[in-house]
């Protein structure tokens, strides 16, 4: 029992992590891929 807690925990902890800032990454990603598509189009506009 107490190796699955341990591996639990040592398996557990960096995945809960990663998936905290992935999600966090994700809309921040999503706003600058629009930012970017809003600069390109003022960019052909302008041109």
């Amino acid at each position: 029992m107490e190796v699955f807690l341990e591996a639990a925990a040592n398996v557990g902890f960096p995945m809960v992590i990663s998936i905290y800032l992935l999600t966090r990454i994700e809309g921040k990603m999503e706003n600058l891929t629009m930012s970017i598509n809003k600069l390109s189009s003022a960019l052909e506009k302008s041109s």
